[in-house]
Order: structure tokens, then C-alpha cells, then sequence
């Protein structure tokens, strides 16, 4: 539970420095309307391209083990942003109750244990077009059922609970950065030389297992203020 408890804390703070203090309301400090539905189901399909799908495409081509990791964290940081804002708006408790109520769900379990094998790319895009569904649903949202089909498709990953806290971590330092370094004004650079930011700082963790989220940020830092001097 710490961990879930800890993710859960973490990606509150990220959304409250990004949205302001009453993002849980579905509007931000700027007066932008919040879609959390919105935001995971658009990366679910971000997440499927990490696959060679397309049958007139590219058809040899490897599927992105890697990418699809990544981006299964990104959809974590807006599961939990929907569930946080739905605990609130329906006052069924606190950050803390949600993080109790999530280690209570059988499927939790699954992820609870190491995991290093990927389920096939059929088995995977069925998991996460399940996710898609759980958000395009115009009934009552079945905040459980999302959960444990995530929690399906983190072991369908390669995942399992302290890979993908691992990530998260990594994750949140990087939005972080991009934050404090122009995203929303467009002036950030996300392709860092010849790859995206995101397998920069996925590669620092893997060099450096212990590095401490400020240590991170500090690596991070001097990677771009490098980039940006060429």
C-alpha cells in the first residue's frame, strides 16, 4: 500500500503545481476544463501504436516493449487523477482511503509480486481497448473495474509494482522538469538530440537504480542545458 499511497501523493502535487489547488473541481487555475476520461483513453491509443497493428504498415517491425512501459505509466498519472477527482466530487474519502481501497482489490495482488514476462501483442491491445471502453462508458464510472483491468495490463507489461513505482517516480520528476522548462508555453524540446526525453530519462534510471528523485532532476537538467548549448 505505501507505494500505491505514495504514487497517489505524488501525482496529487504534480496536478495541483500544473492546475491549480482546485483541479479536483475539473477546471484549472486557468479556467481549462479537466478530462481525465479523455486524457487516458487518447494515450490508450498512443500506447497501441507501440505495436506493429497496422496490417498495410511497417508489418515486420518489432513491437516497442520499452515505449509501451512508458507509456502504460503515463496512463497510471491520469487513472489516478480520475480516481483522486472522483473520490472527492463523490466524497467517498481521502487520498488515503483510495490508496487503502486500491490494496484491497484482488487484482492488486498481481502487481504486488515480480513480473518480467509480456503477455502477446493480441492479448495486450484486447487489455487496453478494455481500458478505452471502461472511459467511453456514458453510465456510471466503474472506478474498480478500470483499476483492475490496469493492473491486467501492468503485468501484460512486464510490469509489476516496483518496476512501475520505479517509472512513475522517474515520470513525475520528468513532467516536473518539462513544466518548469516551458511545456506549457510550447518553448520546451522533447526530442533530446535523436530521442524523446522520455528514453533519456527511462535510460538514467536503468544506469542508476538508486538515484533519488532530486538526483534525477539534477541529471536531467544538465543533460537539456547540454542539449540546448550545441
Amino acid at each position: 500500500m505505501d507505494k500505491i499511497l505514495l504514487m497517489l501523493q505524488l501525482q496529487a502535487d504534480l496536478n495541483e503545481a500544473t492546475n491549480g489547488a482546485d483541479w479536483t473541481s475539473g477546471i484549472t487555475k486557468n479556467d481549462k476544463v479537466i478530462n481525465w476520461k479523455r486524457c487516458i483513453y487518447m494515450e490508450c491509443a498512443e500506447m497501441i501504436d507501440s505495436f506493429t497493428w497496422k496490417h498495410w504498415k511497417n508489418i515486420d517491425q518489432e513491437a516497442d516493449w520499452d515505449n509501451l512501459q512508458i507509456e502504460v505509466v503515463d496512463v497510471w498519472h491520469f487513472i489516478m487523477s480520475l480516481a483522486i477527482e472522483n473520490y472527492v466530487q463523490t466524497r467517498r474519502g481521502h487520498i488515503d482511503d483510495l490508496a487503502q481501497n486500491i490494496s484491497e482489490l484482488e487484482s492488486f495482488a498481481k502487481i504486488d509480486r515480480k513480473n518480467t514476462l509480456f503477455a502477446s501483442q493480441a492479448e495486450v491491445i484486447e487489455k487496453i481497448e478494455s481500458i478505452m471502453l471502461d472511459t467511453l462508458s456514458h453510465g456510471e464510472l466503474n472506478l474498480e473495474k478500470m483499476i483492475s483491468d490496469f493492473f491486467d495490463l501492468v503485468v501484460m507489461s512486464g510490469l509489476d509494482l516496483e518496476s512501475l513505482y520505479k517509472l512513475y517516480v522517474g515520470k513525475n520528476i520528468l513532467n516536473q522538469f518539462r513544466q518548469d522548462n516551458g511545456y506549457k508555453d510550447g518553448s520546451y524540446i522533447k526530442i533530446w538530440g535523436s530521442e524523446e526525453d522520455n528514453v533519456v530519462m527511462k535510460r538514467v534510471l536503468e544506469e542508476n537504480s538508486s538515484v533519488s528523485p532530486s538526483e534525477l532532476y539534477k541529471e536531467l537538467t544538465k543533460l537539456y542545458l547540454a542539449l540546448n548549448k550545441r
